[in-house]
């Protein structure tokens, strides 16, 4: 359970990345939104400064603060410049000191690797498509059709296009192809779950909670290669993905269909090890429930999944944003029993 203490007895640092590189559109949003959620959190009552993560020094970006006076609520996906650098931060942090909000550092680090955390999900028996590493563009004798071809190492739908969907060998060999000269990674080839898709958030430690799940909506699409959440849909306003799958919260599942959903939400959560709060997305078919993938660092925006889940079960933006910090803050050794469980 969180730590019953009054918000402002708990000053917070919310800590974001805002690249130089990015243009001064992009950077307008990001201080937009990161300023949204730090006036949600202030308005609880929590002492709420904001600090932008421009570079790798991360110690400086922090040295004005003391570790035991402030919890730090992680929203930072990377050193600007630095590909899957988000553990990196988590680190640093660790290596100062500071308590933050949600997954630790070899968490981040595993969950940006899908081979790892599919051995991980096979191995304790957590339905999740069938899948195959590719290192060279050789499918290996893989026959499953329709499937879908992803980056090893990649995030935020980065690299999933349409295109990813393949249901011929000569389109899965030229995918994987793209995949290995484009990301210069290995390829994850997997079933395509033709299926309902969950976007499922989870808080706690311990004893966990999933709030409403949402159902990402394609019925305005009859093309199978357009049934998924591509990079376009989650981030290109005005694209035809974007525009039209719909979001459906809560999702329309039956009492059954909800505890199942739960329970392999749960477990893939504590198998991953994450921490105060996570979005597990999943795909429905034939009365099984498969996990594609663990976001231990989910997006947290106001308009997020997690945010509107929150708002249904009844927590304001500010209340949702406390509840993860007095989370953190059990684990906090003037806040907390250093525990963070429960």
């Amino acid at each position: 359970m969180p730590v019953d203490i009054d918000p402002a007895q708990v000053p917070v640092l919310i800590v974001y990345n805002m690249d130089p590189s990015w243009d001064v559109q992009d950077r307008q949003e990001v201080e937009s939104i990161s300023d949204r959620l730090g006036r949600a959190i202030a308005e609880v009552g929590h002492p709420t400064s904001l600090i932008p993560v421009k570079n790798e020094c991360i110690a400086e970006h922090l040295y004005p603060y003391h570790p035991l006076e402030h919890i730090v609520l992680n929203w930072c996906e990377g050193i600007p410049g630095v590909p899957h650098s988000e553990w990196m931060v988590a680190d640093a942090m660790e290596r100062q000191g500071f308590v933050y909000t949600g997954a630790d550092a070899s968490t981040l680090s595993l969950s940006q690797n899908k081979y790892r955390v599919k051995k991980i999900l096979d191995l304790c028996g957590i339905p999740t498509p069938e899948w195959r590493l590719c290192t060279r563009p050789d499918p290996g004798g893989w026959n499953r059709y329709p499937a879908i071809v992803k980056p090893m190492s990649e995030h935020c739908s980065e690299g999933i296009t349409r295109d990813s969907v393949v249901t011929n060998q000569d389109d899965l060999l030229e995918r994987i192809a793209y995949i290995l000269d484009a990301y210069r990674q290995p390829a994850i080839v997997e079933d395509f779950i033709d299926g309902r898709e969950f976007h499922v958030s989870l808080w706690g430690n311990g004893k966990l909670e999933m709030l409403p799940p949402a159902e990402m909506d394609f019925s305005d699409f009859q093309d199978i290669h357009d049934r998924l959440c591509t990079f376009e849909a989650k981030f290109v306003p005005g694209s035809v993905p974007y525009e039209k799958i719909r979001t459906l919260l809560p999702a329309p599942l039956s009492r059954d269909e909800l505890q199942r959903l739960e329970r392999i939400c749960s477990e893939a959560y504590q198998a991953i090890g994450c921490r105060d709060y996570a979005r597990i997305d999943v795909r429905y078919q034939g009365g099984l429930f498969y996990v594609l993938d663990v976001n231990p660092n989910a997006d947290i925006s106001d308009d997020a999944s997690m945010a509107c889940a929150a708002e249904l079960a009844g927590f304001s933006y500010g209340e949702m944003g406390s509840r993860l910090i007095r989370l953190a803050a059990r684990r906090h050794p003037v806040w907390g029993d250093g525990r963070g469980t429960g």
